[in-house]
């Protein structure tokens, strides 16, 4: 799967122009995914040398992206308003926000919709149903 991830909100905490604190388990989890063969694009918002700037936090992070602000591997940055081909977008600016890292490996990697991802949860937390008294009595 392509999966493009945008940078300030979503693997660091926003605070652009500066580079924000890694949101819990971020690197780690991209760093799963292209273990796990999802080829992963750095789609941003920056440029130049703020641009450099994230691709290094990435890179010191363990973090290779297979594309930047592009989803042309020969491409060398573009600039401008971009829109890459991917097959997922991980990004916090999505209706209903972020989810966690964890949500969000294991909706890929389970190849869930957040709705399913949801509804799983809730399967799991699910109150035995309360037995009427003649139910008690005789077991039905």
């Amino acid at each position: 799967m392509i999966i493009a991830v945008d940078f300030d909100g979503t693997i660091v905490e926003h605070e652009y122009p500066r580079i924000g604190r890694e949101r819990p388990f971020a690197a780690a989890t991209l760093r799963q995914l292209k273990a796990d063969g999802h080829v992963l694009i750095l789609w941003t918002y920056r440029e130049g040398p703020l641009l450099q700037e994230a691709v290094d936090w990435c890179r010191e992070h363990g973090i290779e992206f297979h594309c930047i602000n592009s989803d042309d591997p020969l491409a060398t940055g573009a600039t401008g308003p971009r829109k890459v081909n991917a097959d997922l977008y991980i990004d916090d600016r999505n209706v209903g926000g972020l989810p966690d890292w964890g949500a969000i490996y294991k909706m890929i990697s389970n190849r869930w919709s957040s709705r399913r991802y949801i509804s799983e949860l809730h399967r799991d937390h699910q109150p035995e149903p309360k037995r009427g008294f003649f139910s008690r009595l005789f077991g039905k």
